[in-house]
């Protein structure tokens, strides 16, 4: 029982090859390009208008050397939204239920702030390890906290994408498998359960719109204090 529960979770192989390749490029066969008119069709035009409210929104307090991140966080985030959103679909697999995928999109961006913040500001880069006013007998107790804290970012980031659209799925498996079973038994307790589904696959396309921009949103938050 539970290696049926996980195995949904299991990368797919067709003849050696593995489709999750094929999972992370179908995001972007499915958005339209811009056209070439002066007038686009409704799909780009409602495509534009999102990511410049997404942009405008996540950019606001960020200067303008951290607007030039807005490409690749705006894509960070249709990509994120698209995958969570197609993973929800019967007989699908979501990449972003993988930890080595979040980690791998975690760790390579949070660097980026980081490097970023020591290269152009380092004093006020090193200044976040020991706050102004600091007793000298916490000095050394505060820089491994704050280097700790430091280093569990990224990790935090791919864990909680990991372990959000994990748990949903799990949900959602143990409920219509319930369903399915008590529909021959118990009709009523099945209908209600069915319900009961229904409501949570509404609750899991929130989470996996809130979860994408949550992990776009922290990515700018740690971009902000290192421009």
């Amino acid at each position: 029982m539970t290696l049926s529960l996980f195995n949904q979770f299991l990368s797919p192989v067709f003849l050696n090859i593995p489709l999750i390749l094929i999972s992370l490029i179908l995001p972007w066969v499915l958005f339209p390009s811009p056209a070439t008119r002066w007038m686009g069709n409704r799909v780009v035009s409602v495509q534009g208008w999102f990511i410049n409210r997404f942009s405008n929104q996540l950019l606001l307090p960020l200067n303008e050397g951290g607007h030039k991140w807005a490409p690749l966080l705006a894509s960070l985030m249709i990509f994120l939204l698209t995958l969570n959103l197609l993973g929800l679909m019967p007989y699908t697999f979501t990449p972003t239920t993988q930890l080595s995928l979040n980690m791998g999109l975690a760790v390579p961006l949070w660097l980026a702030t980081v490097i970023i913040g020591a290269r152009n500001q380092p004093t006020h880069a090193l200044a976040h390890f020991l706050p102004e006013g600091t007793p000298a007998p916490l000095i050394p107790v505060l820089i491994i906290i704050e280097t700790i804290s430091l280093f569990i970012r990224p990790i935090a980031l791919g864990v909680r994408l990991t372990a959000n659209l994990t748990a949903g799925h799990l949900l959602i498996h143990l409920i219509s498998s319930a369903a399915f079973v008590l529909s021959s038994v118990m009709p009523t307790v099945a209908l209600l359960t069915a319900a009961l589904l229904f409501m949570l696959t509404l609750l899991e396309v929130a989470v996996a719109m809130i979860q994408a921009y949550v992990f776009v949103l922290l990515l700018s938050l740690y971009l902000q204090e290192n421009v």
